[in-house]
């Protein structure tokens, strides 16, 4: 999710938890706010963790050791640590408490990642897979503004069933999306049923920023063929298109098997969980197709570029394309709207 949300889901759980905290004689809301909003934007400070010779580093790292269950503690000693270290005596909190009002605002940051579709390592290090449910978008106002005034409100009246409601409004939210998830998946299975499919696997994701309108993804032999879905009172079904599937041998004759371009073409398809094909705008380009801006298109929002004769050591280049995204925001919204 966006930092604005982690942040504010961070700070409500700590807030709703108890107010009365050794050494602080008032604002104790506020400041269990404060602690639990730096512990749940921490774990995305794995953004640092980049190489400048290898564009692809970064997707390794990227919710997995800062985003297992198994690394709160430690992630909220650390944002304990630093409070401390930089505030050093004017802070009155004993340490275990800001490690626990810290900790409990990172505890929240994994799962709420994990309802997206981006994928987060939960259970590393004992499993590196990465678990995506799919309930949410990555930025959603109508779920982060209304937390947003339940967060402010119980630290300015220093009263945390404000901050207990604003948990209970995200949960709610989340559940609204599991529900519109299923019903989107049984619309796919009848468009697929319908064309005579029997799909190998679905892939179901909200569009940006709503929870009205679905992506699917469903892989037959291959082909992936790629839809949208309006869910909810007057549902409606957006066909869209298909692509081939990646294949390596008839897209790419040319490229060595021992190169770095076919080692990072690898990397790149088990990121994209295998949802690869070649970018028919250009076919030196591999795209993930689960993500576009507009649901029923291919269009996507990354993508790695090979070079042919390249040396054996270089990388493939990994490209983004929002550029693309913002000029088709009014395709989306008028999905969204009729």
């Amino acid at each position: 999710m966006d930092p604005l949300t982690q942040g504010v889901l961070g700070a409500a759980l700590p807030q709703s938890t108890r107010t009365n905290w050794i050494g602080v004689n008032k604002y104790h809301v506020a400041l269990a706010g404060a602690l639990g909003m730096l512990g749940g934007m921490a774990a995305d400070l794995d953004v640092l963790i980049y190489s400048n010779t290898d564009p692809l580093f970064f997707l390794t790292y990227h919710r997995q050791f800062t985003h297992s269950l198994a690394f709160i503690p430690f992630g909220g000693f650390l944002v304990a640590l630093i409070v401390q270290g930089l505030l050093r005596q004017r802070w009155h909190l004993p340490f275990w408490q800001t490690v626990l009002l810290c900790s409990l605002g990172y505890a929240t940051h994994a799962l709420l990642d994990a309802s997206t579709s981006y994928g987060t390592m939960l259970l590393w290090p004992f499993v590196e897979t990465r678990y995506s449910w799919s309930i949410i978008s990555i930025i959603d106002p109508v779920v982060t503004l209304p937390l947003v005034l339940f967060v402010v409100t119980a630290a300015v009246r220093d009263a945390p069933r404000f901050a207990r409601i604003g948990l209970a409004w995200a949960l709610l939210y989340l559940g609204v999306g599991w529900f519109q998830h299923q019903g989107a998946r049984a619309m796919a299975e009848h468009l697929a049923s319908m064309r005579g499919h029997v799909p190998h696997r679905f892939e179901i994701k909200p569009s940006f920023g709503n929870i009205l309108v679905w992506k699917s993804v469903y892989e037959t032999e291959h082909k992936f063929f790629i839809d949208a879905y309006r869910v909810g009172i007057s549902p409606k079904t957006y066909e869209g298109t298909s692509i081939p599937k990646l294949n390596l041998k008839h897209d790419f004759p040319w490229l060595l098997p021992d190169s770095q371009q076919a080692r990072d073409i690898k990397r790149f398809d088990n990121f994209s969980d295998h949802f690869s094909a070649v970018d028919p705008s250009n076919p030196n380009r591999i795209i993930d197709v689960r993500y576009s801006f507009v649901p029923n298109e291919i269009n996507a929002l990354f993508s790695i570029e090979l070079v042919p004769g390249a040396p054996l050591a270089n990388h493939a280049q990994f490209q983004t394309h929002r550029k693309q995204a913002r000029q088709k925001f009014g395709r989306l919204w008028q999905m969204v709207i009729e």
